[in-house]
């Protein structure tokens, strides 16, 4: 555990901020298929960023590896990696790019001692950081004192996987 405090996570040294950034405001035009159209929350954040900030909070920086890198190029190289990952995770079209998460999954493993932390929301609002924790494989759990929230979040993270490979009742229903 004294091990693990010493190391210095992505979001602590380099972030691609400029992918994170267009890719959270790209977000706020999707209509079809984003959680925002269950209901306008009056305080969601773009889940593009809240997946960004959970992977990188999660991840070794390469610099706390120095046995592993010990070139400033090996360090390099090895960043621009991780940040293709965080940067393909932002775009809401590779959400279906089921090796994306598992490589980013196997990340976090990585850098967790093998074992995926559990994610505490205490004021989950709108859910984008329990339905991203989620969505990278981690255990999730949220809360919040708004009724409102409390539904959307149960919406968002609770139901979903109850009813998940389920075939739909009336298939003829959707469009």
């Amino acid at each position: 555990m004294k091990d693990q405090k010493l190391r210095k996570k992505l979001i602590e040294v380099s972030l691609p901020l400029e992918t994170m950034n267009r890719e959270s405001a790209r977000e706020k035009s999707i209509r079809h298929g984003h959680p925002s159209t269950l209901h306008l929350y009056w305080a969601r954040r773009p889940l593009a960023t809240a997946r960004a900030i959970l992977f990188s909070q999660l991840v070794d920086d390469p610099s706390s590896h120095p046995e592993k890198y010990p070139t400033e190029e090996l360090l390099t190289n090895e960043r621009r990696r991780l940040h293709g990952i965080l940067e393909r995770l932002v775009d809401w079209d590779n959400l279906n790019d089921t090796q994306l998460f598992e490589d980013a999954r196997a990340e976090i493993l990585a850098s967790n001692g093998g074992v995926f932390p559990v994610v505490l929301d205490p004021f989950a609002g709108g859910g984008s950081i329990p339905l991203e924790a989620q969505r990278l494989g981690l255990e999730s759990h949220a809360s919040d004192l708004n009724p409102v929230a409390v539904l959307l979040n149960k919406s968002l993270i609770e139901f979903p996987p109850l009813f998940a490979g389920n075939t739909p009742i009336f298939p003829g229903a959707a469009v």
